[in-house]
């Protein structure tokens, strides 16, 4: 699907999942906690201001880094989220359908599509990973363990940004309570703190679930 018609896609897309004619393959992080999981992980972790992004550099959280063989990160991630991925020698995503949790549209072209970082690299940054070695910025920018990965719209991630869900959250509300258990996972084994204003967003997230 072109870039042009996007926002046709969109709506097409949407409206056959409503009415029941499609059933794509939901993109699907691993270990995704509960709602009291993550509940309760949510009030273990600090609260404090943001840090400064002093110093931050997307090149501090080296990715995409090779998994296996040809392999990198993102492409992982794509043949892992999407349906009928087909790869090429390089394992480059070919041909095959990514739906996107965020916002309900569904890609036949790899390009269309993003892998996110849930945690965004720079509200890492300003949450603890300041003071991490390259080692551990870079493990947790390919994290493929937490729910810390997954394809979706490329200019829905796009304007996402760095931002938390205090600013911002996926369009579909449908979805508001897996995105704050994923989010919630990721900063709780990572050691990340959260601000007021992350947390109050969190926790009227988990309230939906």
């Amino acid at each position: 699907m072109s870039k042009v018609n996007r926002t046709i896609g969109v709506l097409v897309a949407a409206a056959a999942l409503t009415l029941g004619f499609v059933s794509p393959a939901l993109a699907t992080p691993p270990n995704i906690p509960s709602a009291d999981t993550a509940k309760s992980e949510l009030a273990g972790l600090t609260v404090r201001a943001d840090g400064s992004m002093t110093g931050y550099s997307r090149d501090k959280f080296p990715h995409w880094i090779t998994q296996s063989g040809t392999c990198n990160t993102r492409e992982v991630v794509l043949k892992r989220d999407g349906t009928n991925v087909v790869t090429d020698s390089s394992c480059a995503a070919t041909s095959g359908r990514w739906f996107s949790p965020y916002d309900g549209a569904t890609w036949t072209a790899a390009s269309d599509v993003d892998i996110d970082h849930i945690v965004p690299l720079a509200a890492a940054w300003r949450s603890g990973a300041s003071s991490w070695t390259t080692a551990q910025r870079q493990a947790f920018a390919n994290d493929l363990t937490r729910p810390q990965l997954i394809a979706v719209t490329d200019n829905v991630n796009q304007a996402k940004g760095d931002q938390t869900p205090a600013t911002w959250k996926p369009p579909l509300t449908s979805y508001w309570c897996t995105y704050a258990k994923m989010w919630v996972h990721t900063k709780y084994y990572w050691k990340l703190s959260v601000n007021s204003s992350e947390k109050t967003a969190l926790t009227d997230m988990l309230g939906r679930c």
